[in-house]
């Protein structure tokens, strides 16, 4: 499993009923029901992962979770699991604020997890070459990105904020998925860490 995905895993309650939105493959769903007895669902829409997760024997929906109304994620009922998963998957959505909304409401508690856009190495990209950056955190180039919505961690905390949410634990990640040991003030963080896994309520 990614090193990432061992973060947003460190973050689950045991026997918690998760709802993982963007879920690919469902290897972090199937982690979580073999290690520490959690139920769940996944969501996905692109084919091909949608037919790896039912492979793995995960209960998953082909919805997208951009649509409003019952053929995205109106289809869940108010306070329906215990935790929202939205790893990796919040940046490439076109209404971030109102994914959030829906955390909110369908459990109230949510992993999040978003790579930084500020790392020092994006930022030189764009100020001394003038290109937007490729690297191991963003491996796409600018028109094959999934990635429609860029931000900072000092953005996706300023978007929390705003839809009501708070920040109950910051994990940052180094370049490699791993949670960075040593980054802990706000500015250095936006700076340094490759992205964060954050658990909010």
């Amino acid at each position: 499993m990614r090193p990432d995905l061992e973060v947003v895993a460190g973050l689950i309650q045991p026997g918690s009923r998760v709802l993982d939105l963007g879920c690919g493959d469902g290897l972090l769903l199937a982690t979580l029901s073999s290690r520490m007895g959690c139920s769940g669902t996944g969501i996905e829409n692109d084919p091909s992962a949608l037919v790896a997760a039912i492979r793995r024997g995960v209960s998953v929906m082909g919805l997208d979770i951009d649509v409003v109304g019952p053929a995205g994620l109106d289809e869940f009922d108010d306070a329906s699991y215990d935790v929202v998963i939205v790893s990796q998957t919040l940046q490439a959505t076109r209404n971030p604020a109102r994914i959030l909304d829906q955390v909110k409401r369908i459990a109230g508690r949510g992993v999040v997890s978003v790579p930084n856009f500020g790392l020092w190495k994006h930022r030189a990209a764009l100020g001394l070459r003038g290109r937007m950056p490729v690297s191991s955190e963003l491996p796409h180039p600018w028109f094959e990105t999934p990635n429609i919505h860029l931000s900072t961690l000092a953005d996706m905390e300023e978007l929390i904020a705003d839809r009501g949410l708070g920040v109950e634990q910051r994990i940052l990640l180094d370049s490699s998925g791993r949670a960075a040991i040593g980054l802990r003030s706000r500015g250095p963080a936006n700076l340094l860490a490759s992205g964060a896994v954050y658990l909010v309520t």
